[in-house]
């Protein structure tokens, strides 16, 4: 527990640090790679490049200290951090270093404002914070290497299959190197994909695992993640997988992990509407196929929102699901169709997902929604369910990278 005098010079400085959580944060990632640069292994520099990766540990500051009193209400923070920490293989050892580096951020931007006795509330304050996070990612790791098939850390897969889905989408078909069985996963959870680029060494990345549990196989369905600017280079690790990894090709995975899961074991007690924008239709595919398969009784919707069809992914497999079973209802929708789309049936409706649309084809009132895409697409859902009346308890989304608000900025 905290001390009441730490609680109490939190609460008096979480102003001034909100002010310049911004500022803090990108200091403090400029310090930590200056002083230990082998911890940049855990971090993908294309985040910290386009300042997605300190935007996210700025709020996530900031919501500790907010909540300083109250630190049951960040159990899922945790929770997000822990799983995230335990696919890279984040140890104990990690955090003094974390812990320093913050310190000397904080000290390098508040200067004088920054008293001895506000550096150690803070720094009592980070101790707690990675006890709480050390403890749970010891829980996460012992689960993960004691259940059947499981394992921590790196483990070698052979790539069995490439399967194109669309223009920028392929999927990949991953089964162990030893032949050994794979463990269960909920659906919804990443694997961690290790590379040891030829030409750039980057971090590793996580992809959601885009099929549902119980197969002989992991899948991971990828896009092709072109350049942001003109003088930035396309993704390295989608790049890589497009055009050099071949079948037989050997690979090391990390376990499955995450906390943007449903559980098909647990019968859900409200309709599920499933909502993807673009590639987010992997982590909510492996849900919707795992409950129709656990022969879920609530009625399920799928909303999959694409440009068109050139780039429409894992359409087919959709709309399979949707005809073995009258439990579950798809529609497609394109905002800007090809010619033809809308004359072939690759799409059931032309435009966006908004309000309206949200209210004609699902129960919004009575729902349970999960949902994923693109930023925008995101806050335009967001957006939608807030004015439609459904409440924050029944919105459940996952980010692609740092996370990120879903409000208009």
């Amino acid at each position: 527990m905290l001390s009441e005098k730490t609680i109490e010079i939190i609460k008096q400085i979480t102003p001034a640090v909100a002010a310049h959580a911004d500022t803090i944060t990108c200091k403090f990632y400029q310090r930590m790679f200056a002083g230990n640069p082998e911890v940049k292994a855990y971090f993908n520099q294309a985040h910290q490049q386009s300042g997605q990766q300190p935007a996210a540990l700025a709020g996530a500051v900031c919501a500790y200290f907010a909540n300083i009193d109250n630190l049951a209400a960040l159990g899922p923070e945790v929770e997000l951090i822990a799983q995230k920490h335990c696919s890279l293989g984040v140890q104990p050892e990690h955090y003094p270093i974390v812990g320093k580096h913050l310190l000397d951020a904080i000290k390098d931007v508040m200067g004088e404002a920054a008293t001895e006795d506000i550096l150690a509330a803070v720094g009592e304050a980070y101790g707690l914070l990675a006890d709480i996070c050390i403890g749970r990612e010891g829980e996460i790791y012992d689960h993960l290497e004691s259940q059947p098939g499981g394992w921590n850390g790196r483990r070698t897969f052979l790539l069995d299959r490439k399967v194109r889905e669309s223009d920028l989408v392929t999927s990949f078909y991953f089964k162990p190197a030893d032949g050994a069985a794979l463990p269960n996963y909920l659906p919804g959870q990443y694997i961690t994909v290790f590379i040891d680029h030829p030409k750039t060494p980057t971090s590793p990345r996580n992809y959601s695992l885009s099929d549902a549990p119980g197969n002989d196989h992991f899948r991971i369905s990828v896009k092709r993640e072109s350049a942001a600017q003109a003088d930035t280079p396309d993704g390295l690790i989608s790049t890589y997988l497009h055009d050099y990894l071949e079948t037989g090709d050997r690979i090391d995975l990390g376990p499955p992990c995450g906390e943007f899961t449903i559980d098909p074991t647990a019968p859900p007690s409200r309709p599920i509407v499933f909502v993807a924008g673009g590639i987010g239709v992997t982590p909510l595919l492996s849900m919707a196929k795992s409950l129709v398969a656990a022969n879920a009784s609530v009625p399920i919707t799928f909303i999959q929102a694409a440009k068109n069809g050139n780039v429409h992914a894992m359409g087919d497999e959709l709309r399979a699901l949707g005809n073995d079973t009258d439990s579950i209802t798809t529609r497609i929708i394109f905002d800007e169709p090809c010619s033809g789309d809308v004359e072939s049936g690759k799409c059931d409706d032309v435009g966006l997902v908004d309000k309206v649309y949200l209210a004609q084809h699902t129960s919004a009132l009575e729902a349970d929604y999960y949902f994923c895409g693109p930023k925008p697409f995101m806050i335009a859902v967001e957006s939608a369910l807030t004015e439609l009346g459904v409440e924050a308890s029944r919105r459940h989304c996952e980010f692609f990278g740092p996370k990120q608000p879903v409000v208009a900025p």
